[in-house]
């Protein structure tokens, strides 16, 4: 019987991702746990990887999993993705995990034995499976950060404090955030900026979720909102945004003479909504192609890329936000 990673994890008593740490990046680990770590695996037979090495002959295909195909986000993600990709004469493999982690995780692990490399964005499985996964093959993450493994994020804190500043500039003094999914880590980026924020400008802010991150959730969160008596909203996506704006449209409740909306991502369908959308923008398709940079970077030992990238975000105001009403 083959042993594996999760037996040395059991047998040492720690998790899957310091095993890994152990044997790719040393550095990372106490001496004493790292002992204990090599002491089980000799015990075991364990024989590791060694991380992720350069393939002696590639085969030309990076690939890339998304959670959720169906979010003109990760559209945008693709378009970049592949028009890197193309510069390079390398092909892309595309797969939709549905928000899975169990698809995902399968998806990874049959993908990575026909790739150079894998980009997974917004990746749902958990920091041990993700490192295992690096463990085997060059892995980016896009919309995820985890020590130890290269990644591309798009500044979330920094858009949400835009959007407080901008609701806050306005007069607004009570708003409410619809929530994406609990254990995103999108959504957790967004909250960490959400609070700072809320308190530097004197606004009050009321927490609702968690929802899924579709047209679904905007409907369920907008009346939990219009009861709590706020002013302005704030969506976790622009997907969420619109649900919200369909209810109080619904309602007949007018945006914005009686209550502010803003969405994050900036949606192709964002400026052409009615009301055109304020919302944080997303530098999608730019992360794609970071993503796809760091990952060659990663394959040719080009050490002048950085393996960890921070987009910026920025707020585009429109027309669903505007002054409380007296």
């Amino acid at each position: 019987m083959t042993v594996t990673i999760h037996d040395v994890a059991h047998r040492a008593k720690v998790s899957i991702s310091t095993v890994s740490r152990a044997f790719t990046t040393p550095d990372l680990v106490k001496p004493e746990t790292r002992s204990r770590i090599l002491a089980a695996a000799g015990e075991l037979g364990y024989q590791p990887a060694g991380g992720p090495r350069k393939p002696v002959s590639r085969t030309g295909h990076i690939g890339i999993i998304v959670s959720d195909l169906d979010n003109p986000f990760f559209t945008g993600v693709l378009n970049g993705v592949q028009a890197r990709a193309r510069q390079d004469d390398v092909a892309v493999l595309f797969a939709n995990s549905d928000e899975d982690p169990v698809t995902e995780e399968n998806l990874a692990r049959n993908m990575a034995r026909q790739v150079d490399g894998l980009v997974l964005c917004s990746p749902s499985m958990s920091d041990e499976q993700l490192h295992d996964l690096a463990g085997q093959t060059f892995v980016v993450l896009l919309n995820r950060e985890i020590e130890g493994i290269p990644s591309v994020v798009m500044d979330s804190p920094g858009g949400m404090r835009q959007a407080i500043q901008h609701l806050a500039a306005l007069g607004h003094k009570r708003c409410a955030f619809i929530g994406g999914p609990r254990d995103s880590w999108s959504n957790a980026a967004r909250r960490s900026g959400l609070r700072p924020a809320a308190e530097e400008h004197g606004i009050e802010v009321v927490e609702f979720g968690p929802f899924p991150p579709r047209f679904e959730g905007g409907l369920q969160g907008a009346d939990l909102a219009l009861a709590a008596g706020v002013t302005a909203i704030i969506a976790y996506n622009d997907l969420v945004a619109f649900g919200v704006l369909a209810r109080l449209n619904a309602r007949g409740v007018p945006v914005p003479d009686e209550v502010s909306l803003v969405g994050f991502d900036d949606l192709v369908f964002a400026a052409i909504s009615a009301p055109p959308l304020t919302t944080v923008a997303m530098p999608a398709e730019a992360a794609g192609r970071a993503a796809v940079n760091v990952l060659l970077a990663q394959l040719d030992d080009d050490h002048r890329v950085g393996t960890n990238r921070s987009l910026d975000t920025y707020l585009i105001v429109r027309a669903t936000t505007a002054p409380p009403r007296a």
